[in-house]
């Protein structure tokens, strides 16, 4: 049985993405990402599968500065269809409703509803552990943006379902691993994730990613932080499409390294399907 660390509560989305990733895994939520990361680091869990960002919401906050750090593996990817319903105590009614709990990007995310219904709105930890508290409370002036399989788990109900503005919100997911599973070069789109430090000279940012836009390789996403305190380079965390073997990538890599201090393959991995039907819409 594999064992899946995961920042949240049992019934968040995180959960969700873990079980359908992985069916009947055993589970091992965490209150932080870096115990999540940590669990698997240390070998008490098998893999973490952790968030990265959010069609509505962006990055998760801390996760990029994380993932370079933590030493492991990205080893795959899952975008993750998210629905939020409003739930209370059984018996409660919308009408009954004073202030509603969540965590900060759900309740960014449901900014319609809210303002519907002109509730205080409280900030939780976790989605499922909003629904969680409700349940504590017991009281029908409470409610939470919880995800589906939440009312379930605590015994809540559902005041309204599918509050999320965005009907096509996704969030995506990696899962990281101790072991740099590297997938093989295929047919297959491929997604490959770096570390980067530029070198200390002008344009060298400029001049590190030039191979790729001169090798046609497309590069998705980039995210960039500073490594301790003073004036150094900065460091970078960057998504491309394609395999490091691939001959058009492997000239990218080729001009990234001559103009980085230090360059680190953190994951090549199938592209998820969500990523095809993004492009043939």
């Amino acid at each position: 049985m594999t064992s899946v660390a995961y920042q949240g509560e049992y019934a968040s989305n995180s959960a969700t993405a873990a079980q359908t990733l992985f069916p009947g895994c055993a589970e091992l939520p965490f209150t932080s990402f870096e115990q999540a990361l940590d669990a698997v680091t240390l070998g008490s869990a098998d893999v973490a599968v952790i968030p990265v960002d959010n069609s509505a919401a962006g990055r998760v906050a801390d996760v990029h500065h994380l993932l370079p750090e933590s030493g492991l593996f990205v080893v795959g990817e899952y975008f993750l269809a998210i629905h939020f319903d409003l739930v209370g105590v059984p018996g409660a009614s919308l009408d009954q409703v004073e202030q509603v709990r969540s965590h900060v990007h759900a309740l960014g995310q449901c900014r319609k509803v809210l303002r519907e219904g002109g509730w205080r709105t409280l900030i939780s930890d976790d989605t499922a552990g909003a629904a969680r508290e409700v349940a504590e409370l017991g009281s029908p002036r409470h409610a939470a943006l919880a995800p589906p399989a939440a009312a379930r788990h605590y015994g809540l109900e559902v005041l309204r379902a599918g509050v999320e503005d965005d009907p096509d919100n996704t969030t995506r997911f990696v899962v990281l691993s101790r072991d740099a599973d590297f997938a093989p070069l295929t047919d297959e789109p491929t997604m490959t994730s770096l570390f980067f430090a530029v070198r200390n000279i002008p344009s060298a940012l400029y001049k590190a990613l030039g191979g790729f836009a001169s090798n046609t390789v497309n590069l998705t996403k980039i995210e960039s932080y500073q490594m301790g305190a003073g004036f150094n380079p900065s460091c970078f965390y960057i998504e491309i499409e394609g395999h490091p073997d691939d001959t058009r990538v492997a000239l990218a890599l080729q001009e990234l390294r001559f103009f980085s201090s230090e360059v680190r393959v953190l994951g090549v991995y199938p592209a998820h399907p969500h990523r095809l039907r993004e492009r043939v819409l």
